[in-house]
């Protein structure tokens, strides 16, 4: 008998280290599954970055200026790297517009720039791409500035079919820009990340989204609930914290409005975000690189309390 309760114990005892053996697996695979979820990797150096995340602006913030003073606020709020946007007057001594069409030259200008204070620039746009020949024209351009990634606004499949076999040639990302849900009966569609996800989906993983976290809130959509949705896709964001879920709702500082901010930046983490954060602030139009640097700021002491 006594040897019966033996084998039974023995048989019980192995059963329950298999039992915990499984149950501590499919736990550590569960966290893998929440903790690493991989995003588009625009490869951007560490000294170009603010603890984990490349951090800078997208230059229309300073729409005021030119694309040299842009560099300038840029650099003096805090900023690693910047998003250049077609059309803006290249500095105060020259007014030649900066798009697709400048000349070896002025893009040689830009990068002296750039290099006298210490940016790099990542992404170029928001910029269309309404046919073929146009879009190759952009990327032409795009890898001669050396930027891992454009910005544009494909609103159609047709649009994705002549613009993906261009990412793959020139291994240059695509990020699809949102701007606010249109007001009545409109084709614009990009406004919803489920659309935008469905555009991507089945295609070259280099295509993705350029979210902008202001406009979801304008249209109605938590910036955390887009991105978890668009997960694995994004590419860049146009950071911003808005007073509330309005489409009138203006920009505010970081961290002081409806902008779930801090959230963004854990779901960010949580992704292995490998892209980069463009501080795109439209308010005070003329003096606005304090705050921007307190934009700047906040990420700064995010990272420091969430190490």
């Amino acid at each position: 008998m006594k040897k019966n309760r033996k084998v039974r114990f023995q048989l019980f005892s192995h059963l329950f280290a298999i039992l915990t053996l499984i149950f501590v697996l499919s736990c550590n695979s569960a966290q893998t599954q929440t903790t690493t979820a991989s995003s588009p990797d625009l490869n951007i150096p560490s000294e170009f970055k603010v603890g984990e995340f490349a951090v800078g602006t997208q230059a229309y913030t300073f729409n005021r200026f030119t694309v040299f003073e842009a560099i300038e606020k840029t650099a003096a709020a805090g900023g690693k790297v910047i998003e250049l946007y077609p059309g803006q007057t290249l500095s105060p001594d020259n007014d030649v517009p900066f798009n697709h069409e400048v000349s070896d030259e002025i893009i040689q200008q830009v990068h002296e720039k750039l290099d006298e204070h210490g940016l790099k620039v990542v992404n170029f746009g928001v910029v269309g791409l309404p046919d073929a020949e146009t879009a190759r024209d952009v990327f032409e351009f795009a890898e001669k500035l050396g930027v891992p990634a454009i910005t544009s606004n494909p609103n159609t499949h047709e649009e994705m079919d002549f613009i993906e076999p261009l990412v793959q040639e020139f291994d240059i990302m695509m990020g699809i820009h949102n701007h606010p849900r249109p007001e009545g009966e409109s084709d614009y569609r990009i406004w919803d990340p489920e659309y935008v996800l469905e555009l991507v989906d089945g295609r070259d993983p280099r295509l993705g989204s350029c979210a902008d976290t202001g406009h979801w809130i304008r249209s109605g959509i938590s910036p955390v609930e887009a991105l978890q949705i668009l997960e694995g896709r994004v590419i860049s964001l146009h950071l911003k914290d808005v007073d509330r879920f309005e489409r009138e709702g203006v920009d505010v500082i970081y961290g002081t409005g409806v902008g779930e901010v801090s959230g963004v930046l854990e779901e960010l983490r949580r992704q292995n975000f490998g892209g980069h954060i463009s501080i795109e602030y439209e308010s005070n139009w003329y003096e606005n690189v304090p705050d921007v640097a307190q934009n700047v700021g906040y990420i700064r002491g995010w990272l420091d309390a969430n190490q």
